[in-house]
């Protein structure tokens, strides 16, 4: 009994290590049998950190990741929670052949190099919390802030990809004066931004934030990647069109507008957008007309959603890449920004989400000199209307939201590369 009892032993230990053997890869499935989608772009992002290459299976189930087997990474994903499998190389073949073959809609994009990530955000505390920050932090994907005076001092050149927190770069302060401008937060960001644009010799605050929107198409223009929600949106077009121009009132800059503005925005400048119109009432909440107020709109919680557009993942990787998902209709959110009037966006954008009844783009996408940028409308993916001095989201409620996925395919873009398949 004891001589059988030792065979067996031998035997299931050489079962473990064939199976070992063969179990290559870990394959991280993407689709709705995923346990934490948004955690496992924190993963992917750790294990190009370390220098272990990534595969992005794009439209395979959902956008899966694939790596080389070892022990450090699996026991990460036990830690983290993510589902994942352990395949052998022969299945991974398989699933590279099926992937290839001429009539399937999928690619392999292989991500090589940890991008370095900025967020612009004023270092004074906000009364508001940042989608983009919330996920990264939640998916422990490591990023540095970034404001005013390391823009002004080159310093972008050190990173990859920049994220513009929920700013007004017309230099309105958000547009929050009627409601907030008493409140001890709207008082500290007006000084800290009047002692920045003095500390740099500009006059006044927009100057300032048209000088800051410059140097960020600068950044655009020699390869960089510029993700922006909310109203750094419009915002930002919008001061690029009026750059040289004075578009606000004597509560912000200590003088009235330019009352022929409008007349002389410069549509060429822009990245998105054109023929819009400013909304010049300074208690008006909008600054343009870009957005689709909640009025025009005509949408409530229940019934606001909007579609994405399936691309060919061979032939249109990009827009592939930054619309992987496990669903293809996300829930609508609110924001300073919202939504975009399509008729108002050039025809080489590509938009990328809209709500296809009310004319709304809601994630668009372009190029820029070697760069390229993406526009998200709305504030929140996971609080419909996100007030301000709210509470932020907690995302360990929502690990497999779509809508927050959305931003984290932009953060893994600037990694990918494509892999050239066996033949």
């Amino acid at each position: 009994m004891k001589r059988l009892h030792r065979l067996i032993c031998i035997a299931l230990l050489w079962g473990a290590v064939a199976f070992s053997a063969q179990a290559s890869y870990l394959l991280l499935p993407m689709d709705q049998s995923q346990k934490n989608h948004l955690k496992a772009y924190g993963v992917a992002f750790w294990a190009l950190q370390r220098q272990v290459e990534v595969d992005w299976l794009l439209n395979y189930k959902g956008g899966s990741f694939a790596f080389k087997h070892g022990t450090e990474l699996e026991n990460e994903l036990v830690v983290r929670g993510i589902g994942y499998q352990t395949i052998s190389d022969a299945q991974y073949s398989q699933i590279l052949t099926q992937i290839s073959a001429p009539e399937s809609n999928m690619d392999v994009m292989k991500l090589e190099k940890a991008p370095k990530i900025a967020v612009y955000s004023p270092k004074s505390k906000q009364p508001w919390d940042d989608a983009v920050t919330l996920v990264l932090t939640y998916a422990e994907i490591p990023y540095d802030l970034v404001y005013d005076p390391d823009i002004l001092e080159d310093k972008l050149a050190k990173y990859d990809w920049l994220h513009l927190h929920h700013e007004d770069f017309t230099g309105q302060q958000g547009k929050f004066y009627a409601a907030f401008r008493n409140a001890p937060w709207y008082i500290e960001q007006k000084r800290e931004s009047e002692a920045i644009a003095k500390r740099f010799g500009y006059a006044k605050v927009p100057e300032l934030k048209s000088a800051v929107a410059q140097r960020i198409r600068d950044f655009c223009a020699g390869g960089g990647f510029m993700f922006a929600m909310c109203s750094a949106t419009d915002t930002y077009d919008i001061a690029l069109a009026a750059a040289g121009l004075d578009i606000t009132e004597v509560m912000f800059d200590g003088d009235p507008a330019d009352p022929q503005a409008n007349q002389k925005l410069n549509f060429d400048n822009t990245f998105a957008f054109k023929d819009f119109t400013l909304v010049r009432d300074p208690f008006h909440p909008e600054f343009s007309n870009i957005d689709n107020q909640q009025i025009e709109r005509g949408l409530r919680e229940n019934n606001d959603f909007f579609q994405l557009f399936t691309y060919s993942a061979k032939w249109d990787p990009i827009p592939t890449m930054l619309t992987q998902n496990h669903e293809k209709t996300i829930k609508g959110f609110m924001g300073l920004t919202t939504g975009f009037k399509k008729k108002l966006i050039k025809s080489e954008v590509v938009v990328m989400g809209e709500n296809k009844a009310i004319d709304e783009a809601r994630y668009i996408h372009g190029t820029f000199g070697k760069g390229t940028w993406t526009f998200y409308g709305g504030h929140d993916p996971e609080d419909y209307q996100h007030f301000v001095e709210e509470e932020p989201t907690d995302l360990s409620l929502h690990p497999n939201s779509p809508g927050y996925r959305l931003i984290l395919n932009n953060i893994l873009f600037p990694a990918a590369k494509k892999k050239k398949q066996k033949t």
